[in-house]
């Protein structure tokens, strides 16, 4: 059964500032999970163009996470059958992100996200049907609480009380109860997750473990974006890109593949014959 929920997660900042915050927390978080054993590897990070998106940024990673997978999983397939392949079509303030397991060849995940400025009361922001608003669940994250769960573990956790942080820098936070309410500048992401594991006896329950580890990752992801704001706070996006690439270098090297297209002079045989770019298009639904 194909599960549909929609994630929002609202943030004490602008449109700008977030593009930045999260390209900021993504490499971050990467290299801290990323060793010679298991983690992050970039294949692709190169600009593409879409008819619906529009311009954007295109990236393929193989994420090796074999050590994080679920004693249950484990029992019924080996350990690399945590090595997930992800491609991403980043048109800011739209994103497309499609999640692949060449062990699990029927599996697939995928999610989109609309960011905009408000604090989550939009109710519809993908455009969905009738049918797939009955199915769709919502649940509105709040970065300022705590709590965690057996997928926090696995994915890392972040330990800011935000009752009593403060941005030296922006002069953001505390954020007590009901915050959302009456931040400004204030924007939210909307995460559409669509999940299918098409697999009799475990399909369910492997759709919602996953579902329950991107809800962990949203989670601590965006409590980094906002605890770390005194890091990126006043970067340019010229400045977060050539940290991004340095960053991505840095990443193969780490788990030892250091191959990484970033434009048209790294990699002669990812040209087709007319000398353009062969960017997987983006799968429109």
């Amino acid at each position: 059964m194909v599960q549909l929920k929609e994630f929002r997660i609202v943030m004490p900042m602008s449109l700008d500032e977030y593009q930045v915050s999260q390209m900021y927390m993504v490499m971050k978080m990467q290299q801290q999970s990323t060793n010679g054993a298991e983690g992050v590897e970039v294949l692709e990070n190169i600009p593409f163009q879409d008819d619906v998106f529009g311009k954007g940024q295109y990236t393929s990673k193989v994420y090796r996470l074999q050590s994080k997978a679920p004693a249950w999983l484990t029992s019924i397939a080996p350990t690399d059958a945590l090595v997930i392949q992800e491609e991403a079509w980043n048109a800011y303030p739209r994103c497309k992100t499609v999640i692949k397991c060449p062990y699990f060849t029927k599996f697939s995940l995928t999610i989109e996200t609309i960011h905009r400025a408000d604090n989550g009361t939009s109710e519809n922001v993908h455009g969905l049907n009738e049918e797939q608003l009955a199915a769709r669940q919502v649940e509105t994250i709040d970065i300022a609480s705590s709590e965690t769960d057996c997928w926090s573990y696995a994915i890392g956790s972040s330990n800011f009380d935000f009752s009593k942080f403060k941005s030296s820098k922006a002069g953001r936070g505390p954020l007590l109860d009901g915050w959302q309410e009456n931040c400004s500048p204030v924007m939210t992401a909307y995460k559409l997750v669509t999940i299918d594991a098409p697999y009799w006896g475990f399909g369910y329950r492997l759709e919602q473990a996953l579902l329950a580890g991107e809800r962990a990752l949203f989670i601590v992801s965006h409590r980094n974006c906002f605890g770390w704001i005194d890091e990126w706070f006043g970067m340019t996006m010229q400045q977060i890109r050539e940290l991004e690439q340095q960053g991505d270098c840095l990443l193969n090297e780490k788990i030892g593949e250091p191959i990484l297209l970033t434009d048209a002079a790294d990699c002669e045989q990812s040209f087709s014959g007319n000398g353009e770019r062969q960017v997987p298009q983006v799968i429109h639904t």
